[in-house]
This record gives structure tokens, C-alpha cells and sequence, in this order.
């Protein structure tokens, strides 16, 4: 059966906390792994922007000994020449497994449902799986197991974030949610009808700060967002500087998926500061992408 990584949240704790292990061992002993991929190939297909998506896969994949080749959907012709499938089933005769980054989730999902090949996620218009479960991996290596630590989320209401609810859900772990009223207001009602045990909106800063390991943002305008500049507006008083911080614990992480808005969503004192670990993130997508490649793809007890 062909395994896939679309959303947090098709997968088990187990599962997850397998390619978590996974990624550990990896990192402590990278030479170990390095043929475990030989003779795999990773298909990589950007829709969208991308650098640390980009560099932690293929640098990732070639560190376990895989090949990785770029593909262009503009000269390939996805979904232009041919039928979605017939691409598909295509890529499946040369390569392993296929990423991608684009801004249909429906698409990644239809192209799961063909079972050609594995699909990854690597960001949609609706979730950011890789993402999150890194952030999961550099949340347990500051500060222990993310079942013990409290979350906060401050800004917009985004792909990362539905990520990150759903990662609260299955590990257990609480997850503050600052958002303005004026933001997300479809998705909150979806949330509240889901009667969520572990996500926690809340409209007071102060509070919902109180007794924090970890704050997270994320840039408030996403690629695509035409309303920026009532957006910046609305989000502004949700910076997250050194006052901020303060409303957390002493020891409290300051967590950032970047690119960052430097003076919007983030302070320069913050994320150039003591308690960011945005550089240790960035580099752990690496660790838990090769995770997630060998989960879906080695046979080897690992």
C-alpha cells in the first residue's frame, strides 16, 4: 500500500512518532544513513516560492543517497497536456516520490487518491505538515516532549496554523490561538464545531501568553493575499516583540517558519535575540524531511 504525507492529521501519533525517531537517529548519526535512499529519485514540483521547502528536500534526499530531480510545471505541462493522471502515472515509471508545493490541497489529495506514487505536501493553500512536524522535533529538543509544553500561536489565521491545530489534537499538547476577531472567522467556526479538546482561542494577549514555552507567528501576508494593507492593520497590535515575550515563561522559545516581515509581525530584538530559534528550525526541516522520506519509502526497520 502506498503511504503519503498530506496532513498531520491523516496520520497516527504512532506513525508521526515514527518519523520523529527516525528523524533523531538521522541527525545524531547522518553517515549511518547515507546510502539508505540509493538508487531512489525525489521529484520536487514548485508552484510556489520556495527556499528552505527546496534546499532541506534535495539536500536531504542526496544526504540518504537519493537522486533529486526539479521539475518545472510550466515545462512539463502540468495539467495542461495531458490528464492529471496520465502525468502522474507517468513519473511514477522514473521516479520514487513526488513533493509539492503549490496552492490547491484538492489537487494533492486527488493525486494521492491515484496511488502512482507517494505525494508530499510540502505546502498548500491549506496545510504545511512538513512544517510543523519539524517544529515539533525543535520544541523537544529546547524544551522536552511537546505533550508537556503550552503553545501559543500569534497572528493570522493561516496554512501553518490548521498544521498546528491539528498537531494539538493528536499529541495532546495546548494551543493558544491569538488571531484578531476580524481574521479567520470562517475557519474559528469551523474549529468550534469540531469541539477541539486542545485548541484555545483567546482574545486577550496577556492571557493567552501566560504560562507559554513556546511562541510561534508567521509572515501576516501570505503569497497570493491582495488585502494587505487593511491585513497589516488589523494584525498589528498581534507583533510579537520583547514586551510580548515577557508575558511568557523566562525560558520561553520564540518560533518562526519564515520568511519573516522583519518590524511587522516580528521585532528585530526578538528574532535576532537569545530566546529565537528560527536558524535551529530552519535546519531541522531538513532532519524530518529525511524522515519522512525514509517512512514512506525505505522497508528497512529502522
Amino acid at each position: 500500500m502506498i503511504k503519503h504525507f498530506l496532513d498531520i492529521s491523516d496520520l497516527s501519533k504512532k506513525e508521526l512518532r515514527e518519523i520523529l525517531s527516525i528523524s533523531k537517529k538521522i541527525k545524531n548519526k547522518p553517515n549511518f544513513f547515507s546510502t539508505f535512499l540509493k538508487q531512489k529519485s525525489l521529484g520536487l514540483l514548485f508552484e510556489k516560492k520556495s527556499l528552505r521547502t527546496r534546499l532541506s528536500f534535495a539536500i536531504g534526499m542526496q544526504k540518504l543517497g537519493g537522486n533529486v530531480i526539479e521539475l518545472d510545471s510550466t515545462q512539463i505541462g502540468f495539467g495542461k497536456r495531458e490528464s492529471i493522471k496520465d502525468t502522474l502515472n507517468v513519473m511514477s515509471q522514473y521516479i520514487d516520490v513526488l513533493m509539492i508545493r503549490n496552492n490547491n490541497h484538492k489537487q494533492l489529495k486527488q493525486l494521492a487518491s491515484l496511488d502512482a506514487l507517494p505525494i508530499i505536501n510540502g505546502l498548500s493553500d491549506y496545510s504545511h505538515p512538513c512544517q510543523i512536524l519539524s517544529d515539533i522535533f525543535t520544541i523537544e529538543e529546547f524544551l522536552g516532549k511537546i505533550e508537556n509544553q503550552v503553545v501559543s500561536w500569534m497572528g493570522d489565521f493561516n496554512n501553518v496554523l490548521n498544521s498546528l491545530i491539528q498537531a494539538a489534537e493528536i499529541f495532546k499538547f495546548k494551543l493558544n490561538i491569538l488571531v484578531p476577531n476580524a481574521l479567520g472567522k470562517a475557519e474559528k467556526k469551523i474549529i468550534k464545531k469540531k469541539n477541539l479538546k486542545y485548541s484555545i482561542f483567546y482574545n486577550d494577549i496577556k492571557e493567552g501568553l501566560k504560562n507559554s514555552d513556546c511562541i510561534m507567528t508567521d509572515t501576516w501576508i501570505s503569497m497570493g493575499d491582495k488585502n494587505i494593507k487593511n491585513k497589516k492593520i488589523i494584525l498589528k497590535k498581534f507583533q510579537v516583540n520583547d514586551g510580548v515575550m515577557e508575558y511568557a515563561k523566562k525560558n520561553a522559545i520564540f518560533m518562526h517558519c519564515l520568511p519573516a516581515h522583519r518590524s511587522e509581525e516580528v521585532t528585530d530584538s526578538v528574532l535576532d535575540g537569545n530566546q529565537s530559534v528560527v536558524l535551529q528550525q530552519a535546519k531541522n526541516r531538513m532532519y524530518v524531511q529525511q524522515g519522512i522520506l525514509l517512512f514512506l519509502l525505505s522497508d528497512v526497520k529502522i
